[in-house]
């Protein structure tokens, strides 16, 4: 079954279970997803729909730190929640030392020296991480393997 296929099977058992909090999450997401199949006139598939997942906490994380800050914990609250529903559709994440890894064997196939570099390796590794890891951590792993 496909990531889209069972996201619209998690939407339906919300309904049915009447869990207003996740379904309303969940719709956000296929209404995203729709948006991007409509503007872009493709046919989402796995990868595509885990870029999204990660797009949508990438912006709760944002909320939940602005609410914070804001002493708004009501409004936090319901982003942490919408949070933990979207974080169930990503794969399972690669460890710190796994991404790493990773990223110098992508730096030694490459034959990158510098800093100089680093666009050219993110480019590699974005493709080959994409939905498996966080960004931000494999930038800074990518800075750690350039700058000796």
């Amino acid at each position: 079954m496909t990531l889209k296929a069972q996201i619209t099977e998690d939407m339906k058992a919300a309904m049915r279970a009447k869990d207003s909090e996740r379904l309303g999450t969940i719709r956000l997401l296929t209404a995203a997803m729709k948006q991007k199949e409509v503007d872009e006139r493709v046919e989402l598939d796995d990868a595509m729909v885990v870029a999204i997942v990660d797009k949508l906490i990438k912006q709760r994380k944002d909320s939940i730190e602005a609410f914070t800050k804001a002493d708004r914990m009501d409004l936090a609250d319901k982003e942490s929640a919408e949070l933990k529903v979207l974080q169930a559709y990503l794969p399972a994440r690669l460890s710190a030392d796994e991404v790493a890894a990773e990223v110098k064997a992508i730096v030694a196939e490459l034959g990158a020296s510098g800093p100089g570099d680093m666009g050219k390796v993110m480019g590699v590794v974005k493709t080959r991480l994409a939905g498996k890891a966080d960004m931000g951590q494999v930038s800074a792993a990518v800075k750690a393997a350039l700058n000796p």
